[in-house]
C-alpha cells in the first residue's frame, strides 16, 4: 500500500503528458476514486436522436429541437420569482427565452434583445436592433445569435451586449438560429436557409426555397431539418447546403421541426401534424386536429406533445400516431411545449401558462398574466420556468 502515492504521481504525469496545460483538479473524471454523485431526482429517459455535439443554449433546448429540458421543474407553483418589464409590444412578444450560464436571453417587439441575471431579473445589457425581435437566441460560448426583422442576423458578446458582427438577408429573419460545428443556420422572409460562419458572420452557402423560412432548423446527423411557408420540410445537408429531400404537407409549414430516433416531427397549416422518414422523405404517418399547427413539437419517452390552434395540447405516440391524451384551452395554442421534471409546460391566448403532468394530461397548476396572449415558449432551468408574454412582460415562475 506504501507503493500508492507512488503510482498516483506516475499517472498525473502520464496524464498531464497526454493532457497537457491541464492541472491535477482538471484531469478527467477516471483519476477519481468516488463514485459520480447521483442526482437529486430521476430525470427523464431520453428516446430521441444521437445527440449532435452542442455546448450552449438555445430555442427548444436542443440541436435536435425536442423540447426537453434535462434540469429540475416547477412541481408546485409558489408565484412570481420575479418579472421583467420591457419597451411597449405592439404587435405580438414571439421570442422565447434561452437560459444560459445564469442569464436569461430574450427579443422582443420593441427591438432590443435582453440579457437578464436569471435568479434576481435584473438587467445585464440590452442590445438595440433596427427591428422587431421575434427570433430566439442562441448561446454558444462567448457569443449569442439572433435575428431581427431589420433582415439582419446579430452576433453580440454576452458579457458586454456589444455587437461582434451582423449578416444581411433580404427580408425579415423570424428563423432562431442553430448553431453547429462552427457555422449559424437560420431561415429567412427572403426564402433562404443560410450558413454562416460563427466567428466572422462570413456566409458558407444558401439555400433557395419557393416562399418565407420562418421555421427553425433542427439538425441531426450533419443535415439540417426546417419549414417553409411553401408547404415543404426540407432536409438539407449542413456541409453543402445540398438538397436531400424535401417533404409535401397541404399549408404553411411554420413549426419547427424536431428529430428523434429515425423520425422528424413537424406540424403544418393544413391542420396536420406530420411523422417523417429522416433518410428517405417518406411519410410514416399523420395526426389530424381541428386547426392549423403552429407550435413545435416536444419529444419525450416516445410521445410527442404539440398545440393546436384549436386550444388542444395533443400527446400522441411518437411511434404509431395514436393519442394519448389531449388538454384543451380556452385560446389558441402557438406557443412550443417544454418538457422537464416529468411536467409539460405551454402558453395558450387564453393568457394562462400550464403545467400537465406529462404522462397523464393531468393539470398540475396553471399561472394567468394578463392580458394578453402568451405565444412565446417557455424555457425551464434549475426549478424556474421563464416566458414571455403580450402584457410586455418577461416571468420566473417558481
Amino acid at each position: 500500500m506504501r507503493s500508492a502515492p507512488r503510482i498516483i504521481i506516475l499517472i498525473v504525469n502520464l496524464m498531464t503528458l497526454v493532457f497537457p496545460g491541464l492541472t491535477p483538479a482538471e484531469m478527467p473524471a477516471i483519476m477519481s476514486r468516488r463514485p459520480a454523485p447521483k442526482p437529486t431526482q430521476a430525470l427523464l429517459k431520453q428516446t430521441v436522436a444521437p445527440r449532435t455535439d452542442f455546448t450552449g443554449a438555445m430555442f427548444r433546448a436542443d440541436l435536435q429541437h425536442t423540447g426537453l429540458y434535462q434540469t429540475q421543474g416547477v412541481r408546485k407553483l409558489n408565484g412570481v420569482a420575479w418579472k421583467f418589464r420591457t419597451g411597449l409590444v405592439v404587435e405580438a412578444w414571439f421570442s422565447s427565452p434561452t437560459v444560459a450560464r445564469g442569464v436569461v436571453y430574450f427579443g422582443c417587439d420593441d427591438t432590443y434583445l435582453y440579457a437578464v441575471d436569471a435568479g434576481s431579473g435584473r438587467l445585464k445589457w440590452k442590445f438595440k436592433t433596427g427591428g422587431v425581435v421575434y427570433s430566439s437566441p442562441a448561446v454558444v460560448d462567448e457569443t449569442v445569435y439572433v435575428g431581427s426583422h431589420d433582415g439582419h442576423l446579430y452576433a453580440v458578446d454576452i458579457r458586454t451586449g456589444e455587437e461582434k458582427w451582423k449578416f444581411k438577408t433580404g427580408g425579415r429573419v423570424y428563423s432562431s438560429p442553430a448553431v453547429y460545428a462552427g457555422t449559424v443556420y437560420f431561415g429567412s422572409a427572403d426564402g433562404y436557409l443560410y450558413a454562416i460562419d460563427a466567428a466572422w458572420g462570413r456566409e458558407r452557402w444558401r439555400f433557395k426555397t419557393g416562399s418565407w423560412v420562418n421555421s427553425s432548423p433542427a439538425i441531426a446527423g450533419g443535415v439540417v431539418y426546417f419549414g417553409g411557408w411553401d408547404g415543404y420540410l426540407y432536409a438539407v445537408d449542413a456541409r453543402t447546403g445540398e438538397e436531400k429531400w424535401k417533404f409535401k404537407t397541404g399549408g404553411r409549414v411554420l413549426s419547427s421541426p424536431a428529430i428523434a430516433g429515425a423520425t422528424v416531427y413537424v406540424g403544418s397549416m393544413d391542420s396536420y401534424f406530420y411523422a417523417v422518414d429522416p433518410a428517405t422523405g417518406q411519410e410514416k404517418w399523420r395526426f389530424k386536429t381541428k386547426d392549423l399547427v403552429r407550435s413545435s413539437p416536444a419529444i419525450a419517452e416516445q410521445t410527442v406533445y404539440f398545440g393546436s390552434d384549436d386550444g388542444c395540447l395533443y400527446a400522441v405516440d411518437a411511434k404509431g400516431g395514436e393519442t394519448k391524451w389531449i388538454y384543451g384551452t380556452k385560446g389558441r395554442i402557438l406557443s412550443s411545449p417544454a418538457i422537464a421534471d416529468g411536467f409539460v409546460y405551454f402558453g395558450s391566448s387564453d393568457g394562462y401558462l400550464y403545467a400537465l403532468n406529462m404522462r397523464t394530461g393531468k393539470r398540475r397548476w396553471k399561472f394567468k398574466s394578463s392580458p394578453g396572449w402568451m405565444r412565446s415558449s417557455p424555457a425551464v432551468a434549475d426549478r424556474m420556468v421563464y416566458f414571455g408574454s403580450d402584457d410586455g412582460y418577461l416571468y420566473a415562475l417558481r
